[in-house]
């Protein structure tokens, strides 16, 4: 199926299903995606396995520059941004001066739009990193990915490169205490011969209980959206997400849903 990548460093605003008017800041390289995971389900398409040069990140300076000049120019346009969202071709924690970065983005929201929120949207797997801890603590939503209470499954759908442990991603979300945004997609489908399915009562089961132990400020549950990579995968039905969405209220929590 068609996928996108985003073409430019700062990108939007764009009207965010989860977030309102969202300008968007991409850390990646605008002409391929770089990740930890290869989601079935990303917007950007796979993710390289192999690259033939290194790939090249735009310079702390040069994201500065040019979030400086879109929000003046939104400014002059009357057309403020809700939220200054960190997404683009892959995962943004992934940058080398990404603490560095959220630094300048708080200096130039202050300075400009004040009544904008700043949004990271990760994937989690760079957690172990005190640098990306200390910058995701310094935005207002640091939203983080957990598609399943099985590490199974995550690897079915987010496909992750070697190393990831679920249990220790666990552990660092529940060192947030409540300052963290959960964020999960939910689908069906087959992919490679495999039943695909993050909606059945034992993934939900799992998850809630999961979700009791990290104690997120907020879970914000999806689905799919857009053109997918892979195949064979189905949107869950709003019914639904509505349902999950109830069950995580029932424990406590709020939700936002997005169908």
């Amino acid at each position: 199926m068609s996928t996108f990548l985003f073409d430019q460093i700062i990108f939007g605003p764009v009207k965010s299903r989860r977030l309102g008017v969202s300008l968007g800041v991409n850390l990646l390289p605008t002409d391929s995606k770089v990740c930890s995971f290869d989601c079935i389900y990303c917007e950007c398409g796979w993710t390289p396995k192999k690259r033939e040069e290194k790939a090249v990140l735009p310079s702390r300076s040069q994201v500065r520059q040019k979030m400086e000049e879109k929000l003046t120019e939104m400014i002059a346009d009357h057309e403020l941004p809700d939220v200054i969202t960190f997404a683009g071709n892959g995962e943004p924690t992934l940058h080398p001066e990404f603490e560095g970065i959220i630094e300048d983005t708080i200096e130039l929201r202050n300075r400009l739009t004040p009544q904008a929120r700043i949004a990271v949207l990760s994937n989690a797997t760079m957690l172990h990193k005190p640098a990306v801890v200390r910058a995701l603590l310094n935005v207002d939503d640091n939203i983080q990915k957990l598609d399943s209470a099985f590490e199974e499954t995550i690897r079915k759908i987010d496909c992750p490169a070697s190393g990831f442990k679920l249990a220790k991603v666990v552990e660092e979300l529940k060192s947030f205490q409540g300052r963290v945004i959960i964020q999960t997609l939910f689908l069906k489908g087959t992919y490679k011969g495999e039943l695909i399915d993050n909606t059945t009562e034992t993934e939900i089961l799992a998850w809630l209980k999961l979700l009791e132990e990290i104690r997120p400020s907020q879970v914000m549950i999806y689905t799919i959206d857009r053109d997918t990579p892979a195949t064979g995968l189905e949107k869950a039905s709003l019914n639904e997400l509505q349902q999950i969405a109830d069950r995580v209220r029932a424990i406590g929590f709020q939700v936002q849903v997005s169908g």
